[in-house]
């Protein structure tokens, strides 16, 4: 799909806003259970990824958070699959399913950006999820797993800690091969950056690394598969962090792509894993979930896991985005700086979430997902949409946090609402030890 889809049939601006002011559907509070109720229709699938605007949301978290509760409860799904770390997704996942102390926590999203997981938002999902949890047999509980690729040192620490346990030989020789990336971990764009300059890659050890452990597969599982998955999976994550930084110096396309490979690798192994009849949530970035293909991102040459879960499972995934126009937002004037609540301006008279605005339904659900009449023929022109990730510059938007993108294509729906607030973090810089539980942040 390119640009030029745009032609002379293009509808006025006055008639898409007639047509979505048709075709939204108002959604009831987020705190209701009716919230859910206009997702049913998405039960069906086997991949269900939902979309943020923005990594500091509150909105955007509470609704993705019902929607998926509504998918676990009623229909199955057992996978919570999101954009954040493994190794840190996974202490999560063990007290979810009840596999450690409820002290593990305090240790989990420390780094930039941690609001982006460590809030009260996320927080409500897992104590809710923790207790659903409870009154499930091991094989049934629902999983909450990381697809991201930045944690190599992490990574490294719990291949190695696996080994120390399980077989102290391979972890001596696991040391020494990952004793190449060892000066790098804390701060791996320098790996990167010195590989560029001449330095000899670390390639050749991580693949050696994987392969050792992979070799003796059998017998791991056979001591405890779970632990086994965890492991291998985080040999994986430091092979595709090794590439991505050497990428990183290359190009931003290539290690764009390296990241959203390995996110849809880590999904697939997560559905195999848990079985033929696994169904999962994928909680993302809208410029992650959304497909690629249909925005300046995909015709400048990325793709994304949106695109290749479309291409994988067809109609059995389904993409749905996330817009507002106006409030506030919890990100930073840039990375590594400190988060501050920034507002968020109205959004474009020449973008997507100007026509929202304009069609007057302050929070609603758009979807084209089985129309092939004029909402879907009038949404298939490219037009400016916002993305805010955990960086936000509102004096520079347009070339900061705008793109090009054809809705039609890129999702199969889309939830709009008007005004937002940021999420509330919990973190050293906002503890309040009146409000704050000693295990922060999803202690008991």
């Amino acid at each position: 799909m390119s640009a030029s889809r745009a032609h002379s049939s293009e509808p006025s601006e006055d008639q898409l806003v007639a047509l979505l002011r048709q075709h939204a559907e108002p959604l009831p509070a987020l705190d209701e259970p009716r919230f859910a109720d206009a997702f049913e229709r998405y039960a069906d699938a086997r991949v269900v990824l939902i979309g943020e605007a923005s990594h500091g949301t509150s909105e955007f978290y509470r609704a993705r958070a019902a929607i998926t509760r509504r998918l676990i409860e009623q229909h199955g799904f057992s996978i919570v699959a999101v954009e954040a770390d493994w190794p840190d997704a996974a202490r999560i996942d063990c007290h979810c399913r009840q596999r450690e102390p409820v002290a593990w926590a305090e240790n989990a999203f420390k780094r930039f950006p941690s609001w982006m997981w460590r809030n009260r938002e996320v927080d409500g999902f897992v104590r809710w999820l923790r207790e659903h949890n409870a009154a499930l047999t091991a094989e049934q509980r629902v999983e909450f797993r990381g697809l991201d690729v930045y944690s190599l040192g992490s990574s490294m620490r719990e291949v190695l800690d696996y080994l120390d346990r399980t077989d102290p030989a391979a972890a001596a020789a696991a040391r020494r091969r990952y004793g190449c990336l060892s000066p790098w971990q804390e701060d791996p764009a320098d790996y990167g950056r010195n590989v560029m300059l001449g330095q000899p890659s670390c390639e050749n050890a991580v693949i050696e690394q994987l392969q050792a452990l992979l070799t003796q597969r059998l017998a791991y599982i056979d001591q405890d598969g779970e632990r086994f998955f965890n492991a291998e999976r985080n040999a994986r994550v430091v092979l595709a962090a090794e590439h991505y930084y050497r990428a990183m110096y290359r190009g931003s396309t290539e290690s764009w792509n390296l990241r959203d490979r390995h996110m849809f690798d880590t999904l697939r192994a997560l559905l195999d894993h848990r079985g033929a009849d696994a169904k999962a949530v994928v909680w993302a970035h809208n410029s992650h979930i959304g497909n690629a293909a249909a925005t300046s991102m995909g015709w400048g040459g990325e793709f994304n896991i949106g695109e290749l879960c479309r291409t994988a499972f067809g109609r059995d995934a389904v993409l749905i985005g996330m817009a507002t126009d106006r409030g506030e937002v919890a990100a930073a004037d840039n990375w590594d700086e400190p988060m501050r609540r920034k507002q968020v301006i109205p959004s474009r008279p020449d973008s997507w979430e100007q026509l929202f605005l304009r069609a007057g339904v302050p929070a609603s659900l758009t979807d084209w997902r089985d129309d092939r009449g004029k909402l879907r023929e009038a949404l298939s022109h490219p037009r400016l949409e916002r993305a805010i990730g955990v960086i936000y510059r509102p004096l520079t938007e347009r070339q900061s946090h705008y793109f090009r993108a054809i809705l039609a294509e890129q999702f199969d729906a889309l939830i709009w609402l008007e005004q937002t607030q940021a999420v509330t973090p919990i973190g050293p810089q906002d503890i309040d030890a009146s409000v704050v539980p000693d295990t922060y942040p999803f202690g008991e």
